[in-house]
């Protein structure tokens, strides 16, 4: 065949394109699968189908049709029943079925880590009613976190300070939710100094860490990462303890996006996605393999060297701000041109179809001396470039 392996990659936004361009530099063909058509993985791949994830049927259907060598699922929100059930059949899932049914709900990752793993994390109720919402908080107190147990990019996420903001974050969260379960999570609010992802490969020789990423959010979604986050050893080397412990459960070979807190003096487990992760999208300027190479050689099973810094690195988001269908880019080279030869600046836009409020339409990447100039370089970069609605 012409190729080195066929992938069926469920989901296919931003995260989904990089991860194909990475594949198909290995010799991969790729069948970027979305909701809606044109999506941004689409117009890379070598093939596409059209259907809701969470169709059980469509989903079956699609595999059967194209018999991949691997099923990809770059979105929370797929019908991880059917996965399993493929998986049974001898379709190869990743990094798992139980894996993607884990992660796929905020409930089974938290208890596997803190029930089953015994990690440490911060203390929390589910709700299924804002009468529940109400009760929980008598056990995590307040401030809380409220989330939907199933989301992406921390959509329907919010902070609650007094009792009287729990009803509209309770709608919130169930307005945003992914999937079909009208559920969140009710978890306390730690005081942490900051947080951070630590990308950690699952290969078939073992386990790979990139150096930690740094990261904030606004309105629970990312809005800039850096690369290193700084930490003390023994707090980093906790957190890749932790790391361990919970992908080798999960199992399967590939990317996991791991989140933690990070307090004066401990590291608390927040969550997990199997797959690269947004805050990642920095590893695009910052190491010799981005965490969709790391992904893509990973899931192919080939080896991987060595991960390599290049250097302080940060990534900053371009959002829109408002719904449209027909609109444009200005300012790109404004964005690219710092005026200083050893600043190196880089822009990746996604090629989303429309825009809505706050969509993230794409990034900016830069590399400086140290984090901080790293990120204005970022920001500034981001500003730069303008979305121009007709």
């Amino acid at each position: 065949m012409p190729f080195t392996a066929k992938i069926l990659l469920l989901g296919s936004g931003e995260l989904g394109r990089e991860f194909v361009i990475s594949a198909k530099r290995l010799g991969a063909q790729v069948i970027a699968c979305d909701a809606y058509d044109h999506a941004p993985a689409m117009q890379v791949a070598d093939g596409r189908e059209v259907f809701p994830m969470l169709d059980g049927e469509k989903l079956r259907a699609a595999v059967e049709k194209h018999k991949p060598d691997f099923i990809v699922p770059e979105v929370e929100a797929i019908r991880t029943e059917m996965l399993a059930e493929l998986e049974a059949e001898g379709f190869t899932v990743v990094p798992s079925a139980r894996a993607t049914q884990m992660t796929m709900n905020r409930d089974r990752i938290r208890e596997l880590a803190a029930v089953d793993l015994g990690l440490r994390t911060s203390r929390y109720r589910y709700a299924e009613s804002f009468d529940e919402v109400k009760a929980a908080i008598a056990h995590t107190g307040l401030p809380c976190v409220i989330k939907p147990v199933m989301s992406s990019s921390g959509k329907g996420q919010s902070t609650v300070k007094e009792e009287g903001a729990l009803e509209a974050a309770w709608t919130y969260a169930v307005a945003n939710m992914r999937g079909d379960r009208a559920k969140v999570i009710v978890e306390e609010f730690i005081p942490f100094e900051y947080e951070i992802t630590l990308l950690t490969v699952r290969t078939k020789d073992g386990i790979v860490f990139c150096p930690p990423i740094g990261h904030r959010q606004e309105r629970g979604d990312y809005q800039e990462s850096w690369q290193p986050m700084g930490m003390r050893p023994d707090l980093l080397q906790d957190a890749q303890d932790m790391a361990a412990k919970v992908v080798n459960d999960l199992g399967g070979h590939g990317i996991f996006g791991v989140e933690f807190f990070v307090t004066k003096d401990e590291v608390i487990f927040s969550e997990l996605s199997p797959r690269p992760h947004d805050t990642g999208m920095v590893t695009l300027t910052s190491q010799n393999l981005s965490e969709f190479d790391l992904h893509a050689r990973a899931v192919l099973g080939l080896p991987i060297p060595a991960v390599e810094l290049y250097g302080p690195s940060a990534s900053a988001v371009i959002l829109a701000d408002r719904e449209a269908k027909e609109f444009g880019f200005s300012g790109l080279a404004m964005a690219l041109f710092t005026g200083r030869p050893d600043q190196a600046v880089d822009v990746r836009l996604f090629g989303k179809p429309t825009t809505r409020p706050y969509r993230r339409m794409g990034v900016t990447l830069a590399r400086g001396t140290d984090t901080d100039e790293a990120r204005a370089t970022a920001r500034e970069a981001a500003s730069r470039i303008r979305i121009d609605y007709t």
